[in-house]
């Protein structure tokens, strides 16, 4: 196995996006397959060393930053495997966790199936999606990586190999938890008793409900039970066309009437399908499979790059929707007619149907983050963002309560995100150092009003070391008391992603000492 300690080597392990400052290591070692990890999480644990691991570095959380210790990187974790097609339903594939989503995806549609999760930066590795929970754009109609995970093999700090299949484990009604070992031995646990928040996406905490599947444990967790070597994913065929959207609306009223209207009338198409979210039948049906938000502060933001943007306009809603050469039409007729309905501006929307054009609205929908960090870099200043998400019913008073709260502290913002799921992202952006501290109190009001009205502290990017604080504010100490007592049934040492999800409070010192 490769190790490498000169610090001029490893200082691209010791940050991710979140441009936390501070990362510190002895180490980064590189294993080359399952054993290895075992192997050295064990060594590490033994000796009480702090464990971080290291996905692509695209997590905006902290996740990846070390507080010192060493590195697992999982970039020669990267072979993928078999790809199989049962049926006309789709299929499955094995990969090693650190393969390039984007890669993953790419063969994948050459074969005629669609991996669904689609979060905005493709060059992740799988390995991180999967203890993250990612999702994206297209979660609303597939739901995010908990739902494709097939089988899992993970290493323990306890130098164990899980093999970890669906729908072959599962946790007792009465939450109690018995993981088998090899050697007779095995873990017992409890799952936290927190109640999750009623959304459709959510990934603060440990995923927790009487008679789970045991697999889910480890979707979501962040790198802080064990490390994900190796993944089996469901696929599903390739849509044979996808029908793409910019709509334009003189009034906001209107957009979220639009957003309601498309929401509703897709979910009840799904709850009413024997196929759930399976791709359109033959007949022509309505269902977005995505549905995303612009403000008029992220429009004017784009008019400077994108000129076609209406004047005036008080926002916009990008949105997907699969189709086949039989259906195109009518689906294409059943848009535009909610376009009028809810007297969007039609004649200065865009709408596509091939790559081209499909492809250019993609990059309008991901140049706004990039020209939003070029702002900040003039200024030098960073954003402070949310990923908050609310029940349905609550969204309207949740936007409404951002952009008063914004307005009234005269602060620069854009939103944008995925309206479908009731979770946009606020983009709160600093002119000065006065303004970056306004913006961090601004950002602790939205937390605690999200979680007033049953919503999450974060949608889709996890807690890893920036938002720790705000789980306590979701669940209480209770809940991650109980949430650290089943991290050391795993990790008994409590070696693993230090800093990660827990404050240190929580956890006693790496190794069994006392806490720090």
């Amino acid at each position: 196995m490769l190790i490498k300690s000169e610090q001029d080597e490893i200082q691209s392990f010791l940050a991710d996006a979140s441009n936390t400052a501070g990362g510190r290591a002895e180490r980064v070692h590189f294993p080359e397959n399952s054993e290895e990890v075992a192997r050295a999480l064990a060594e590490a644990a033994g000796a009480g060393t702090p464990v971080t691991v290291a996905g692509a570095g695209t997590g905006i959380v902290g996740g990846r930053v070390p507080n010192g210790g060493v590195v697992f990187s999982t970039a020669r974790l990267d072979r993928v495997g078999e790809f199989v097609r049962e049926t006309l339903a789709g299929g499955w594939a094995t990969a090693g966790a650190g393969v390039v989503l984007s890669d993953f995806q790419r063969e994948a549609r050459a074969r005629g199936l669609l991996y669904p999760p689609d979060p905005t930066e493709g060059s992740c590795y799988l390995g991180g999606t999967v203890a993250t929970n990612a999702s994206g754009a297209r979660t609303f109609k597939y739901g995010p990586t908990r739902h494709y995970v097939r089988a899992l093999r993970v290493a323990l700090t306890t130098g164990d190999l899980l093999e970890l299949r669906r729908g072959r484990l599962f946790a007792g009604a009465d939450g109690k938890v018995r993981l088998p070992l090899a050697g007779g031995r095995s873990i017992e646990t409890r799952l936290p008793t927190y109640t999750m928040p009623a959304t459709r996406k959510h990934a603060a905490g440990y995923f927790t409900r009487p008679g789970m599947d045991l697999i889910d444990l480890f979707v979501g967790s962040e790198g802080t039970l064990g490390v994900v070597t190796e993944v089996e994913l469901t696929l599903l065929p390739q849509p044979e066309g996808v029908l793409a959207g910019v709509v334009f609306f003189r009034a906001e009223e209107q957009l979220l009437a639009f957003v309601r209207e498309a929401r509703e009338r897709s979910l009840k198409l799904r709850a009413a399908s024997p196929n759930g979210g399976a791709p359109p039948p033959a007949e022509a049906v309505f269902d977005a499979r995505a549905l995303e938000y612009f403000d008029a502060e992220a429009l004017n933001f784009l008019r400077e790059r994108y000129p076609l943007v209406p004047l005036g306009a008080a926002g916009a809603v990008f949105f997907e929707q699969e189709t086949t050469a039989g259906t195109e039409e009518a689906l294409m007729g059943a848009w535009l007619e909610l376009c009028e309905r809810h007297d969007a501006l039609a004649d200065e929307s865009w709408f596509g149907t091939n790559e081209a054009d499909r492809a250019e609205m993609r990059a309008f929908r991901h140049a706004l983050p990039v020209m939003v960090n070029e702002w900040l870099a003039r200024r030098g200043q960073r954003k402070v963002s949310t990923d908050m998400a609310v029940p349905d019913e609550a969204f309207p008073e949740m936007l409404r309560f951002y952009k008063e709260t914004l307005r009234a502290g005269r602060l620069k913002y854009v939103i944008f995100g995925h309206i479908g799921d009731n979770h946009v992202h606020v983009n709160i952006l600093p002119r000065d150092d006065a303004e970056q501290a306004a913006a961090r109190e601004t950002y602790g009001r939205f937390v605690e009003r999200a979680v007033s009205l049953g919503g999450t502290i974060s949608a889709e990017h996890g807690v890893g070391k920036i938002k720790r604080e705000y789980l306590r504010a979701l669940y209480g100490e209770r809940a991650l008391r109980e949430m650290a007592e089943l991290k050391r049934a795993f990790d008994p040492a409590c070696v693993l992603g230090r800093g990660n999800v827990f404050p240190e409070e929580f956890l006693p010192a790496p190794g069994g000492g006392r806490g720090v």
